[in-house]
């Protein structure tokens, strides 16, 4: 029985992050010429990936986001790569946090940030190296957008990404840091395995 509860409470917190995932890119976000936007609907994917695990964040991530795409004129072109790329954050996230340093797993707290750093940054950095070289050949390629176009494009989105990715790596670290003590005195903490 208790495994089916902790399914169901993954599938709840995954849904609760997708929301936030959504509002976060919605309605959180600062529009920038190329297509893109400064925004923290990356850090919601990345936590997500820490207490969860890389699926559970990955679905978050890119299901809140592409949903968000979608219902946004400007960006829905975009949401069959954001729900790739997304994906690939959580799925990167999760990976190195829980099956590289186990994170879920008792350690001291220096490791437990440490971690969840070098975590989040994996995720991310996949993020700013391929968001601008995919978004550039899918606007190349997929959508047909003049190449010129689509480098002024890439680069502004390189920009953008980059700052995004610092912001949710300081933002994800407080909240972990701050979530995982409380969600274990409440005995709301799952093991990732």
């Amino acid at each position: 029985m208790k495994n089916k509860n902790t399914k169901v409470l993954k599938i709840a917190l995954t849904a609760l992050f997708a929301a936030l995932s959504y509002v976060a890119f919605a309605y959180l976000k600062i529009p920038l010429p190329g297509n893109t936007a400064l925004h923290i609907g990356n850090a919601c994917c990345v936590l997500c990936a820490l207490l969860l695990g890389g699926v559970y964040g990955g679905l978050a991530g890119s299901i809140g986001m592409t949903i968000a795409d979608l219902l946004d004129p400007v960006y829905i072109t975009s949401a069959p790569k954001t729900f790739v790329l997304k994906l690939c954050i959580g799925l990167i996230t999760g990976f190195v946090a829980h099956h590289i340093a186990h994170i879920s797993e008792e350690h001291e707290q220096r490791y437990i940030i440490k971690w969840s750093v070098l975590a989040s940054i994996a995720g991310l950095v996949f993020n700013v190296i391929f968001d601008p070289i995919v978004g550039y050949f899918y606007k190349m390629y997929i959508l047909n957008i003049p190449q010129e176009l689509a480098s002024i494009a890439a680069k502004w989105g390189s920009a953008a990404t980059f700052i995004n990715a610092v912001v949710s790596v300081i933002l994800v670290t407080i909240l972990y840091s701050a979530l995982r003590p409380v969600l274990k005195k409440a005995g709301l903490f799952l093991t990732v395995e």
